[in-house]
């Protein structure tokens, strides 16, 4: 039987017991000792990376974007600080009256700040570039996980002067048209991050490594002079306005190196203002765009004849009676001249005194000088969007095409290559690689033509801007000229139409030893005047003044030397 315990007596427990249970708590609380031990003493690690996970982040150091400047050093594209909000999403403790002003400030909806702050990553953009007042009302606001991010933004400085050459970035500072685009691994950089202790208002406590340091970009000096650049756009910006034209470029080269000193055209882009950017109007159309060149072409057609030896510059060319029909086209001068010289039919503009000169030579003969100058191949300037131009095969020639070509109709070419080709005439038949970069001498120069046949052409460019030629509109005070105009139907369907023009003139002075040439091309002046030498000759004339004496070049003809033609006198003007 059971024994029962009394109810007056306690129950005894078996000793072992107790000691058990105090053995337990020991070895228990030795454990915490000893895990506390371990983690502070010799694996602090851990906590260090419970800790940072809450408040440590890694944040971008980004590098400044390289400097563009012009020949002399002139700021051309620049990189400014500027604040930008971001947010931590993790550290984010927001009111509903926080997002509502923190909205309001960004321009933006609450849902919208909403969307981006649910957001998994460690970091996110709230708003891009702020002015600095806003900046400082968003950190007023004293929002948890909300802060400030430095970052640089593009800035240029003479804006739509230089526009379509600089182009500008996007909001990440990548190149995103012209030259920063095409430079942009030089410009870049490349950005570097640290790690950083951020408090519970995501303001940096401390600053605990450099993780990788950032590499700011190079800076890239161009052949650009900002002082003739802006002149070129300032007198090309006027006229399209005056002709009413649909636009306009203009290139200016230096004679002795190829660099292109100035490259515009209007109308033009502020590229301060990314929210009104428009992609047609950022268009370098001096070098994407095409266009016939009409009579401009015509020098180098009397230059493969002469090179040729099938005529020399006093060879008489027969253009009575004012046409010319080849099959069942035919070709016309809009004042029959009669008897011409080789030089007379450069400084008249004859067509038909071209298109005979043409039809004397073998196809691969003027098809070879085109080629050599240029024409259907990219100048290779390093613009981004070069275009070749079109030169179609000398075998493919009918009489027509060979005809019409010797005037400029039937080929095509950007205001670039023409510009570069008239080097052969500037440099006594050499042809010069053109660059956008400063350099001291030019790369590459292949003679093209003789001597004598440069100097020939020269001559009788210098009469056909004289009185009795089609541009003495493109005379220079002080300076003697030499120079061509050109202007052509602009191709409509499978023909050309009736009423849309390009008026173009390519010149160079001063013409004993010259310095610069100067291109100008108008497209569609629809003012009433439409002729190169009424429409692109003066611009010529009004850049080409002020460059020379913007780079102290000696004159070298009287001050007197502009003779205007005689009253009452009607011009002349190429048949187009």
């Amino acid at each position: 039987m059971s024994p029962v315990a009394h109810p007056g007596l306690a129950l005894q427990l078996p000793a072992w017991r107790s000691r058990l249970l105090l053995l337990a708590l020991l070895v228990w609380f030795a454990a915490l000792v000893l895990r506390s031990l371990y983690l502070q003493g010799l694996h602090n690690d851990f906590l260090q990376q419970k800790g940072e996970s809450r408040y440590s982040r890694v944040l971008e150091l980004s590098a400044t974007r390289g400097k563009i400047v012009d020949r002399n050093n002139e700021p051309l594209a620049i990189s400014t600080p500027v604040e930008s909000v971001a947010a931590s999403p993790a550290d984010i403790e927001i009111t509903p009256d926080q997002l509502r002003r923190l909205a309001r400030l960004l321009g933006s909806e609450p849902g919208e700040i909403k969307k981006r702050l649910a957001d998994s990553r460690q970091f996110v953009y709230l708003k891009r570039q702020l002015p600095p007042d806003d900046a400082a009302r968003v950190v007023a606001l004293g929002i948890p996980g909300v802060f400030l991010q430095r970052e640089h933004r593009r800035y240029y400085p003479a804006g739509e002067v230089t526009a379509h050459l600089i182009g500008l970035t996007d909001v990440d500072g990548r190149g995103r048209e012209a030259l920063e685009l095409a430079f942009e691994q030089q410009l870049a950089g490349r950005p570097g991050n640290r790690r950083v202790i951020r408090d519970r208002l995501g303001h940096i406590v401390e600053d605990m490594e450099i993780i990788r340091a950032p590499q700011n970009g190079r800076t890239l000096a161009l052949s650009i002079d900002a002082k003739i650049q802006y002149l070129a756009y300032r007198e090309l910006k006027a006229a399209v306005a005056a002709n009413r034209a649909r636009a306009g470029s203009i290139v200016v080269l230096d004679v002795a190196t190829g660099e292109v000193l100035a490259m515009a055209n209007a109308p033009s882009f502020n590229p301060n203002n990314r929210e009104r950017y428009d992609p047609q109007r950022a268009r370098n159309r001096a070098v994407t765009d095409l266009f016939e060149p009409g009579s401009t072409l015509k020098p180098f057609t009397a230059a493969a004849a002469l090179e040729s030896g099938t005529v020399r510059p006093e060879s008489v060319i027969q253009t009575a009676p004012g046409q010319l029909a080849i099959g069942n086209r035919v070709i016309r001068d809009p004042h029959p001249q009669g008897a011409l010289t080789v030089a007379q039919v450069i400084q008249k503009s004859s067509n038909i005194g071209a298109a005979k000169i043409a039809l004397e030579l073998k196809p691969e003969t003027l098809w070879g000088l085109f080629h050599q100058v240029g024409f259907g191949a990219p100048p290779h300037s390093g613009f981004p969007g070069e275009v070749p131009g079109r030169l179609r095969a000398a075998a493919s020639w009918r009489p027509i095409e060979q005809a019409t070509m010797s005037y400029g109709h039937g080929i095509s070419v950007s205001l670039l290559q023409l510009a570069r080709a008239y080097l052969i005439f500037a440099t006594d038949g050499e042809l010069r690689d053109v660059t956008l970069l400063r350099r001291e001498s030019p790369a590459g120069t292949p003679r093209v033509i003789s001597v004598t046949t440069a100097q020939a052409v020269r001559h009788m460019l210098e009469l056909a801007v004289q009185p009795g030629g089609t541009a003495p509109r493109a005379q220079v005070t002080g300076y003697r000229v030499a120079g061509k105009t050109g202007t052509a139907r602009k191709i409509e369907g499978k023909g050309y139409a009736a009423d849309r023009h390009v008026a173009s003139f390519v010149g160079f002075a001063p013409a004993s030893a010259p310095r610069l040439i100067v291109a100008v091309m108008i497209d569609e002046p629809s003012a009433g005047e439409y002729y190169g030498g009424a429409v692109a000759a003066p611009v010529f004339s009004a850049v080409m003044t002020d460059a020379l004496r913007a780079l102290g070049v000696s004159p070298d003809a009287p001050l007197d030397n502009v003779v205007p033609p005689p009253p009452g006198v009607p011009e002349i003007r190429e048949e187009v």
